[in-house]
Formats: C-alpha cells, structure tokens, sequence
C-alpha cells in the first residue's frame, strides 16, 4: 500500500530586501520576501532485495584455502542460478586472502609470530527482484556453504516515480504554509520568485541476517519487506505585497 505524507520542516518570514544597483538608482521601493522549506514523503512497498553473503573457508596452506572455499562458492552461484537469478544479478563483492598467525599461550613465554595457515573469504552481492524466492536464495546459500552475511536491504528497482510524487507533495506543503503565513501577516501572497530541491532522502528497510547464517533451518528463512520512504525538501521563495 502506498502513501504520501507532507511535512513542513522549516519557515521562514523575513523582509528580504531584493534591492540591487538598478533600484536604488531608480527609486523603487524593495520586495519583501517571504521564504519557506517544505517537505514532501513517500512510501511504497520494496519490490527488490540486495543480499550479502560471503564463504570464509581456511586451511594449512593458501591453495587448500583456496580451493575449498572456491568449491563452496561455486556450488552457492550454480544454486542461485538454477533458482532463476540472472547473472547480472550476481557480483563478486570483495576476495581476501590473509595469514592467520600463532596464538601465544597464557601459560607459557611468547613466542616470534609465525603463520599456522590462511583464511579465504569470498563476498558475493545478491540483488534478488522477486522478493518471494529472497527467503529460499538465503536458506539455499547457507546450506551450500555461505557462512559469513551482512545484511539484506530492501529496495526499489524504479524509485523516480516515488521520487516524483514525494517533490510534488513538498510543492504543496511549501505552498500552503506559504498561504498559511501569508494570511496570518496581512499580506497578498505573489508569484513563485525561485524554487530549489534541497536533497532527497530515500530510507531503505534493511534487516541484519547473522542468525540465518549461522543456522540453517529446514524451512526458507521469513522475510518481512516492510515499506521504503523517500523523502524530497523544496525551498521556495514568494513574492509579497500588502
């Protein structure tokens, strides 16, 4: 379900004399000025979800790191693909190889560093556009292997149509504060001087999912999408007259 929410964030009534060179040498009165920020929010249900998912695997050497972990991957990207996912949808995320180094014991003198084995560990972005199979890719993946996972954060593929609607409500909240304020002073409301987006601000629902890496479970992971807002504040600027 979407809806819309408008806000007014700020405003501002100030004589704000547009007086330059040309009317000081012509003797016009200045304008006053009235300025106002409006705020205008969206929101709509995510119809895309970006997983992170990762494979740490170790081992004595580099190679056998290496390759059990690149075992694992590749049994976790065949899963995935035989889900449905598209391979545009499936991005290397980060790989790293580091030494894991001797512990020193409590109980006994330290001991010069000296390396034990190494640590591989291979992150994959998952960009899932049906959020109904999102708990099956999760469940698949950590039974083949994935066993290191950041978050899963929930979006919008196409966002301008939300973006649009949320600046258009901020027109409007500006513009009834405007007359809002206008009335309350005495003064005519004139025509829009300037108008300025000042930034958008979409709000994403993530959802950390370290338990489901670090359980299996029988059934596909739930998931619960929520809804993402976007937000856009306008600043306008109105002429006034008495």
């Amino acid at each position: 379900m979407n809806s819309i929410v408008s806000r007014g964030c700020l405003v501002i009534l100030a004589g704000c004399w547009l007086a330059g060179p040309a009317f000081a040498q012509e003797g016009r009165e200045a304008r006053p000025v009235l300025n106002v920020v409006g705020e205008g929010q969206v929101s709509v249900a995510p119809d895309m979800a970006i997983v992170q998912l990762g494979v740490v695997s170790e081992g004595k050497s580099a190679d056998e790191a290496l390759a059990a972990n690149s075992r694992s991957m590749a049994k976790v990207l065949q899963a995935l693909k035989d889900g449905g996912l598209a391979e545009r949808d499936l991005q290397t995320s980060g790989f790293q190889i580091v030494p894991l180094y001797r512990q020193d014991q409590p109980d006994k003198p330290p001991q010069a560093p000296s390396i034990e084995g190494y640590s591989v560990s291979n992150g994959l972005t998952v960009r899932v556009r049906d959020l109904q199979k999102l708990g099956g890719v999760i469940d698949r993946s950590v039974k083949l292997g994935v066993n290191q996972g950041g978050s899963v954060e929930f979006t919008n593929d196409k966002p301008d149509e939300a973006l649009d609607r949320a600046r258009k409500a901020a027109v409007e909240d500006a513009m009834r504060r405007a007359r809002i304020l206008a009335e309350a002073a005495g003064v005519k409301l004139g025509p829009v001087i300037s108008i300025q987006e000042s930034g958008t601000n979409p709000v994403a629902a993530p959802m950390v999912m370290k338990a489901a890496m670090r359980n299996a479970a029988a059934e596909a992971v739930p998931i619960a999408a929520g809804e993402n807002s976007y937000r856009v504040t306008v600043s306008m600027a109105f002429s006034l007259s008495p």
